[in-house]
């Protein structure tokens, strides 16, 4: 808890209160006049965000932080580990953060000079600004610390699903392209009597174990020991390869030590895939779609690229109307395969460079890249109407009309790929309560039941 240690000064806590009421805007403003001067920033922020949305925040934040008492609430406390997490899921660099709480602490000190506040007062003062953004930060530090574990777990998880979803054809196809370029060298040597092979490192499987597995695989020993292996390859044995085919001398020991090379790599290259054939392969197996735990990294990667290249994005939240109705009356199992099928639809709704997640029980969220708020109305409404007028077979015989509920948000600036997610779900749940079969954009905007 954030508690002072220091005694108590009678004018100190109104002081610090008095001040940061009145000068709460001045000091959000030197904050973010301060971080926007740095280029690490500019990835998150801009002008216009800071006006339109986070400066009002931090004079929120400012004015909470020194009200008396305030930093032994609760509720505040709980604040300081959002903005971490949020921070976190931004990718915000600690070292900004810190760099802006020293900038709050010296306007803050400034401020306080120029009052009345006697010698031991002020500086009773000073030290309490310091203790009280210290401990803030480091309830923020901690909490993004927290964050970032968890972001890098999914990001490797992420990367291991990146592989693709058939490993053992991955691992063969990188298997066969190694001894084809070992049999292009044999080739040379006894077809054409030369011997210029290029490096193995520029061979198509030397190109994949840079770029592809080096991303996949990051951190492995086997790919270190790969890497090692190739570098042999090209800088010692082929070199030796070519020395004695010029002087026409005994090729047999540096053709052997070639092969032996090879079959090394081979045997690590099995390893590589063997410490990733038993992961699941990041989807959902009733419904096919993606693994919500994906969710963070593909989320946040697709706001990076808006923001890069001013593409639109839009999500929709997608709820099944009456489903515990539906698992009441026919089933659970009848269930899932309701379910199954209205994932089919939405499937046949969205194309391949979209993302569709199971996000709950029958909730779906489908991410629709470099798409506007209208067209993904057109799009929300297709899949609802398809899904008033299909019948849904059930497993024992017969079939059943469902309907759903649509939630649709457009990205909007904002950096934290959650605002996004809540605002989606904010726009479902007003389709939910207005009568469901609906969509609702996260305007309040009601679209017409077809």
């Amino acid at each position: 808890m954030l508690t002072v240690a220091h005694p108590a000064v009678s004018l100190v806590e109104p002081t610090l209160q008095e001040l940061s009421e009145r000068h709460a805007i001045d000091l959000a403003e030197q904050f973010y006049s301060v971080l926007l001067t740095h280029e690490d920033a500019l990835a998150f922020l801009s002008s216009s965000l800071v006006e339109e949305r986070l400066k009002a925040s931090l004079v929120r934040w400012v004015i909470d932080l020194f009200r008396q008492d305030g930093g032994e609430d609760n509720a505040f406390l709980a604040q300081q580990r959002k903005i971490g997490e949020v921070h976190a899921r931004i990718k915000v660099p600690l070292r900004l953060v810190m760099h802006g709480a020293s900038v709050l602490k010296v306007r803050m000190a400034e401020l306080l000079t120029a009052t009345d506040l006697g010698r031991d007062a002020l500086a009773q003062a000073i030290s309490k600004v310091d203790y009280l953004i210290d401990e803030a930060i480091a309830i923020m530090s901690e909490a993004y610390m927290q964050g970032s574990m968890r972001r890098a777990q999914v990001d490797e998880s992420y990367r291991l699903f990146a592989l693709g979803q058939d490993i053992a054809h991955e691992r063969d196809g990188q298997i066969a392209a190694l001894f084809e370029w070992l049999q292009g060298v044999l080739f040379q040597m006894f077809e054409d009597g030369s011997v210029s092979p290029g490096a193995l490192s520029a061979s198509p499987f030397g190109l994949w174990l840079t770029h592809r597995a080096g991303l996949i695989f990051e951190g492995s020993l086997s790919l270190k020991a790969i890497e090692v292996l190739m570098q042999r390859v090209d800088r010692e044995i082929l070199p030796r390869v070519a020395a004695a085919h010029d002087a026409q001398a005994e090729m047999a020991l540096p053709m052997a030590e070639l092969q032996t090379t090879a079959q090394e790599i081979k045997f690590l290259i099995n390893d590589l895939f063997q410490s990733v054939a038993g992961l699941e392969n990041g989807r959902d197996p009733l419904t096919r779609a993606l693994n919500r735990r994906f969710l963070p990294t593909i989320l946040s990667r697709e706001i990076n690229l808006a923001n890069g290249t001013g593409a639109a994005l839009s999500v929709l939240m997608l709820d099944v109307d009456h489903f515990k109705s539906i698992n009441d009356t026919h089933g659970h199992a009848a269930g899932d395969v309701v379910l199954k099928q209205v994932a089919e639809v939405i499937a046949d709704n969205v194309r391949l460079s979209d993302f569709v997640f199971r996000y709950g029980g029958e909730e779906f969220l489908i991410v629709l890249v470099e798409t506007s708020v209208d067209e993904a109305e057109v799009v929300a409404e297709r899949m609802r109407q398809q899904l008033a007028t299909r019948d849904m077979r059930l497993p024992a015989g017969g079939d059943l009309r469902v309907t759903a509920s649509i939630g649709l948000a457009t990205y909007n600036d904002h950096p934290d790929y959650n605002q996004l997610i809540e605002t989606a779900d904010t726009a479902l749940y007003q389709a939910k309560n207005s009568g469901r079969n609906r969509t609702v954009i996260a305007t309040s905007r009601v679209l017409s039941v077809g």
